[in-house]
């Protein structure tokens, strides 16, 4: 009888000392397990000190309507990207007559960014039709209709440009609408387009853009404007985000971007049929060429934004350049979202 009580007397006894340890298991796993995720979050606050810059538009009495958020600190995940553009920069240097290069790259899975060679500026050519393009689209918000209104190409206008890309342009003695005018500008960079939409553009239009991007305002009297390549992916990014004209607007904006005819550079460089908005732009004289070309290319629905900026002796040898670049990171970014 005594051994029997006994016997359950130990069973007992060890089952209560075995669910006590598995408690006290249990409430020390826990413990750690938050101390662990708490150190963590420690580190993570410790080390994530980049800030952020926002910009947004004044001029309203009520609203300030956001334009563009960016981390101050460069991407650590594009930064091997970054290395193999260096690289393929400095070969072209010295194999090229490359005499500067820039560039400026902003992953939108993201919002991740890198910039080389920053600081450099540059004469836009081209480029600059796509601030014209937005000022002329918020003249058309300001005046619905505006982009219907015919003009005539009655006299020509002296462009002293020695353009190494050529393309269609209006004819003189033509009627176009303003719709049409902008096709030309920037499907075929039409410079004669150009000239005549500047015509009938408002320069405080353009001049209010850059004050509400927080650029320096352009001098319409001056016979440059020079751009960093991060400055002017701006107006690439506005049209993207839709952040300065309606989205109407800006997705018609970037429907005529698609239109860009120039192949030598940024398209160059992606496999086929890869969606892609862009605008080249060339300046420079006859000692100093220079080529640029902006875009967002769309990888796996993911897309990011390039812009390219160069200068050189031989415009062939950068649009080379400028595909190169355009190849290797289009294949970073592909097998990092694929």
């Amino acid at each position: 009888m005594n051994f029997i009580f006994l016997k359950k007397f130990t069973v007992l006894h060890l089952a209560i000392i075995s669910i006590t340890l598995c408690g006290l298991t249990y409430f020390i796993t826990a413990y750690l397990d938050s101390r662990k995720n708490e150190v963590l979050s420690e580190n993570n606050v410790a080390n994530y000190s980049c800030s952020v810059d926002v910009k947004r538009m004044d001029g309203f009495n009520y609203i300030q309507p956001l334009l563009f958020v960016d981390e101050e600190c460069e991407s650590e995940r594009l930064v091997p990207i970054k290395e193999k553009i260096n690289a393929i920069v400095e070969r072209y240097k010295v194999t090229a007559g490359v005499t500067n290069a820039s560039v400026y790259i902003k992953s939108y899975d993201d919002n991740g960014w890198i910039t080389i060679n920053e600081n450099e500026k540059y004469q836009p050519g081209s480029l600059f039709k796509v601030p014209i393009l937005i000022a002329i689209l918020k003249m058309n918000e300001l005046n619905p209709g505006f982009i219907n209104k015919p003009i005539t190409y009655s006299k020509p206008f002296s462009i002293n440009k020695d353009l190494l890309y050529n393309a269609k342009s209006i004819q003189l003695g033509k009627t176009y609408t303003v719709k049409e005018l902008l096709n030309y500008m920037i499907a075929y960079s039409d410079n004669n387009a150009t000239a005549l939409l500047e015509t009938y553009m408002k320069p405080e239009i353009l001049q209010k853009m850059f004050k509400d991007m927080r650029l320096d305002v352009p001098n319409i009297y001056a016979k440059e404007y020079l751009f960093t390549v991060k400055d002017y992916s701006l107006f690439m990014r506005s049209i993207y985000n839709a952040s300065y004209l309606s989205i109407d607007n800006s997705e018609y904006a970037a429907e005529l971007l698609a239109k860009c005819n120039f192949t030598d550079g940024i398209v160059k460089g992606l496999p086929k049929g890869v969606r892609i908005i862009h605008k080249f732009g060339e300046a420079g004289n006859l000692t100093e060429r220079q080529l640029h070309e902006s875009a967002i290319v769309f990888v796996n629905d993911k897309p990011y934004l390039i812009t390219v900026m160069t200068k050189g002796k031989d415009a062939k040898k950068l649009a080379e350049l400028i595909a190169e670049i355009s190849s290797t990171v289009y294949n970073d970014i592909e097998l990092k979202t694929s």
